[in-house]
């Protein structure tokens, strides 16, 4: 297994992340620095990050209904709560799997594979994400077609690739790119305030019935068509 896999099963960062820590030479194997790519640490290899020896966890993932008022990530300077409040102390260090800003709520991944992460975040791989919008006022549909040809943001073309209206005020919306608040960035565009936005859906996974707050593993069909990898169950045993 090469090292930035290696550290990213250990619940480092993501491997992207990690390719980062190696090449700033803050990775060491049985105590020389190592930033060489393509290095496979054996069983018995001691790999430390920041002088800290890491240990490989078992691969954990899970789905978090977040509520409002938590940020996605492990420590906030502003002392607010983070999603991982929400956690067991005693959890395999786990990495949120992209973000939800902290007004915005619903579906969140987590994990300590690298591999995965990276799928569900590179943007070649266009991953949909799915959120149900609550706006300030009445929805015009003439403004549908600006926000599907896109507005650029941050230097980009941001793009809705689909939506339609649930209701006089709510819409569902889907998204296959991720720029930073891009769904309350271009309503606002059209002069609409995002009023509540929640995910509820990324790829083929869907929040369901979590209640908020909650979280649970998520079972291997449901890792398998995150993957791209068929899940077959294995054969009934007999009684």
């Amino acid at each position: 297994m090469r090292l930035n896999r290696f550290l990213a099963a250990a619940g480092i960062a993501s491997r992207r992340k990690c390719d980062e820590l190696i090449a700033a030479g803050r990775v060491t194997i049985n105590g020389t620095v190592c930033t060489d790519f393509s290095a496979q640490p054996r069983e018995r290899d001691h790999v430390k990050v920041d002088g800290k020896l890491v240990h490989r966890e078992r691969t954990m993932t899970i789905v978090l209904n977040k509520p409002v008022g938590f940020v996605s990530t492990r420590s906030d300077p502003q002392a607010r709560d983070t999603v991982f409040d929400l956690l067991p102390p005693k959890f395999p260090r786990l990495f949120n799997v992209g973000r939800l800003d902290a007004q915005s709520e619903g579906l969140l991944l987590l994990t300590n594979d690298g591999d995965l992460a990276q799928r569900l975040t590179h943007p070649r791989f266009k991953i949909e994400k799915e959120y149900e919008v609550t706006l300030d006022r009445q929805w015009n549909g003439e403004h549908a077609q600006k926000l599907l040809r896109g507005i650029f943001l941050d230097g980009q073309r941001a793009q809705i690739a689909r939506l339609h209206s649930i209701g006089p005020t709510r819409l569902r919306v889907v998204l296959a790119q991720g720029i930073n608040q891009q769904i309350r960035r271009m309503f606002y565009a059209v002069d609409y305030q995002v009023k509540r936005l929640v995910r509820v859906r990324i790829g083929n996974l869907r929040l369901g019935d979590l209640p908020r707050g909650q979280w649970r593993s998520l079972s291997k069909s449901e890792l398998a068509s995150l993957t791209g990898n068929q899940y077959k169950p294995g054969p009934r045993k007999s009684r």
